[in-house]
């Protein structure tokens, strides 16, 4: 008798099995589905950037030492500004913002003046928010405030402070006064947390009152909005830890707070930046210091096909705030083979008609470009430069020229360059090629530029008048030529192939006649 009462028991129970089952994975599926939705949400192909070129306050004196609360007080005044700048970014809906190097407190110091404005910076793994919980590592004012501002506006800052690490006789490397000094990015996200933090690696002339950390920072992090990295200002022209960054690390987009004078006609900050970018294939947002009187300025918002915002102002005094939308995860084009479309090209002989001219310490081999179109070709070493043009006009009032450059750059550092570059000359004398000029009025239909480079890292500039970019106007292609889409909207002061051959600097330290 107990057999009809079981066997109907059992057949309930395990359909009672088979239902719980079957509803806890049509639950797990749901769940998953739901995290899978909610995280493909949360992760944004595109966000709004923001740079902010900032006219710092600099103190009276910098070589003098002064009190930690007269540091204070001078950087307090600079976050001043910042704060107007990031509460706008956020108010206008940016997720990150860019703040130029020595942006807090200026520059030309020495080891002990600098040191009242220094604070010690963490390593963003001890999982740290300022803002909630300041005094967690000592006295830290500056990382407090850049903490609460970054979470009271929901907003990432990049800011630009010094670190300070003590050391003893332990280490041989030590320096006499105790301690270790560096010039240093931080990132806080938008809850306040630092998340990234970078010792400068290339110090240039000057910043003495900083040390070069033992190794090459490469350092990285991951929002919803892509992969970061960052460098600082002299980086740009090095292989660590600039191209290392977007070779080995695949990041989507570089933070660059920098204080650079600008230098024409290849390193005008607006100029060289942009080309990095379009050159390596990444984003880039450049935040410089705004201080004319040293040629300081030039900020913007790169993407890799075409710059999207900047700003280049030698006439007031007011900073200024930039915004645009990038992709999160943009487009990294095809290697370009920079030698290929070049090595296809027969060069015509010159005769005796080429000339030496100096460019920013540089002896370019030049030819002057005689016709209102033309096909040139000049070398140097082992770089052969070609261009093809049609001007709008011939001008009897300016001269422009096609120069070559391959060789070691070795003032305010040593770096090996080959450079294919179409110039304006500053006058009418040939030896002007290579000068410093802003301003100019040809205009060119058309112009095709290539070379025999003996590198992958080339970056293309296009500069016009008055200090100009040509968004959208220019292409390279995949066997290297720098063409023009479309005639330019303005005169050119410059179109240039700059090559970097980094293992041919010549040094293992690419820095150690820059520092102390």
């Amino acid at each position: 008798m107990s057999t009809p009462v079981l066997v109907p028991t059992v057949n309930f129970c395990l359909q009672q099995s088979l239902d719980f089952s079957m509803i806890t994975s049509q639950l797990l599926t749901y769940v998953a589905i739901s995290v899978f939705c909610i995280l493909k949400a949360s992760s944004l192909n595109t966000f709004t950037a923001a740079v902010y070129e900032h006219a710092v306050i600099l103190p009276n004196a910098t070589l003098t030492v002064v009190s930690r609360q007269e540091a204070l007080a001078l950087m307090n005044r600079n976050l001043d500004l910042l704060e107007g700048a990031i509460i706008s970014a956020a108010k206008q809906g940016a997720h990150i913002i860019v703040t130029p190097e020595d942006g807090i407190y200026g520059w030309t110091f020495n080891r002990e003046s600098i040191y009242p404005y220094l604070e010690d910076i963490p390593d963003p793994q001890v999982n740290w928010i300022p803002c909630n919980h300041p005094n967690r590592f000592g006295h830290t004012p500056l990382q407090e405030r850049i903490s609460c501002l970054a979470k009271n506006n929901s907003i990432y800052i990049v800011a630009n402070i010094g670190d300070k690490k003590p050391c003893n006789a332990t280490d041989p490397q030590c320096p006499s006064d105790g301690r270790y000094q560096y010039n240093t990015d931080v990132v806080f996200d938008s809850q306040g947390k630092l998340v990234a933090r970078y010792h400068k690696q290339n110090l240039f002339l000057g910043e003495d009152q900083f040390n070069v950390p033992k190794e090459p920072e490469v350092v990285t992090f991951n929002t919803s909005f892509g992969k970061f990295g960052m460098f600082t200002c002299f980086d740009i022209l090095f292989h660590d830890p600039a191209v290392t960054l977007v070779k080995d690390f695949h990041v989507d987009t570089i933070l660059f707070p920098t204080a650079w004078m600008n230098v024409l006609p290849h390193l005008t900050a607006i100029e060289f930046h942009s080309a990095w970018a379009m050159g390596m294939g990444v984003n880039f947002l450049a935040s410089n210091l705004h201080h004319p009187p040293k040629k300081m300025t030039g900020s913007g918002i790169y993407a890799p096909d075409s710059p999207r915002s900047f700003h280049y102002d030698m006439e007031t005094e007011e900073g200024k705030l930039l915004l645009s939308k990038l992709d999160s995860h943009p487009y990294h084009p095809v290697v370009v083979n920079w030698t290929s479309y070049a090595s296809g090209i027969e060069a015509l002989s010159t005769g005796n008609q080429e000339f030496k001219g100096i460019v920013f310490f540089d002896e370019f081999t030049f030819l002057e470009l005689r016709g209102v179109t033309g096909n040139y070709t000049v070398c140097q070493n082992d770089l052969c430069c070609h261009l093809s043009y049609r001007m709008s006009e011939k001008r009897s009032d300016e001269v422009y020229a096609l120069g070559a450059f391959d060789g070691l750059h070795t003032v305010e550092g040593r770096y090996h360059l080959q450079i294919c570059t179409l110039l304006k000359c500053k006058t009418m004398d040939l030896h002007s090629c290579g000068d410093s000029v802003e301003t100019a009025s040809t205009r060119f239909e058309m112009f095709s530029l290539s070379g025999t480079f003996g590198t992958q890292y080339v970056f293309p500039e296009v500069l016009l008048s008055e200090i100009q970019l040509a968004p959208g106007e220019f292409q390279v292609s995949s066997d290297g030529c720098l063409f023009s889409l479309k005639p330019l909207s303005g005169p050119v002061l410059t179109v240039t192939l700059f090559g970097r051959l980094y293992e041919k600097d010549q040094t293992s330290n690419i820095s150690s006649d820059l520092v102390a």
